[in-house]
């Protein structure tokens, strides 16, 4: 079973659809109590930070989401749901993360210029994936592969050996995905992606 937290932050049914359009037993849940009887969990994320975290914790879903990944069971964050995994985002003034990835979500400058272009924020639309080490959620998928962002605020890793793909905006290069041990996330949105964000939510439900 592969419960989709429910803390009223994330693009909850369109994950979910994705698990049921490959034959995979999803439930999306407000109850903390069904992190624990769960065999893989989704953290998604949409939206500022600061409510997410916020509306995460106050709904009792922290302590269990730490259970569920000390006993090694695999973690699936999506966008702020990836976010929210490292040390502290300066969004909206400085917020505290569940402190599992060493690492800081910072924005993107609002200057940043591309062939005399100015870029704007937020990065928005499909752009590539530069693959960095061999995760589970990248099971026959191509290097330069496109994938679909949504976002105004990047992760920014202290360890380069969480990072297993990174993107470039600009002159940016951020933490596209992140994985380290049962722990895994993507800044972009697989659900958004196509076929190629089936083929990663079935790596992740095939694990």
């Amino acid at each position: 079973m592969i419960n989709i937290i429910d803390y009223e932050m994330g693009n909850l049914r369109s994950v979910a659809n994705a698990f049921e359009r490959l034959g995979l037993k999803a439930r999306i849940s407000g109850d903390p109590r069904d992190i624990v009887s769960a065999d893989k969990v989704v953290l998604p994320g949409v939206g500022a930070f600061r409510d997410c975290i916020d509306n995460l914790r106050q709904g009792g879903f922290v302590a269990p989401l730490l259970e569920h990944i000390d006993k090694g069971k695999p973690l699936l964050g999506i966008c702020v749901g990836m976010q929210m995994l490292f040390d502290e985002s300066e969004e909206f003034g400085r917020h505290q993360g569940l402190g599992l990835i060493p690492g800081r979500v910072v924005r993107f400058p609002a200057d940043m210029v591309e062939q005399g272009e100015r870029l704007k924020v937020p990065h928005m639309g499909w752009n590539t994936l530069d693959l960095r080490k061999p995760s589970p959620l990248f099971k026959g998928v191509a290097d330069g592969s496109y994938v679909y962002f949504v976002h105004s605020y990047y992760c920014a890793a202290e360890d380069q050996k969480d990072v297993a793909a990174g993107c470039r905006y600009g002159a940016i290069e951020f933490c596209a995905s992140l994985w380290r041990d049962n722990i895994m996330a993507t800044q972009f949105h697989p659900e958004k992606s196509q076929d190629l964000g089936l083929k990663i939510f079935r790596n992740f439900g095939e694990l």
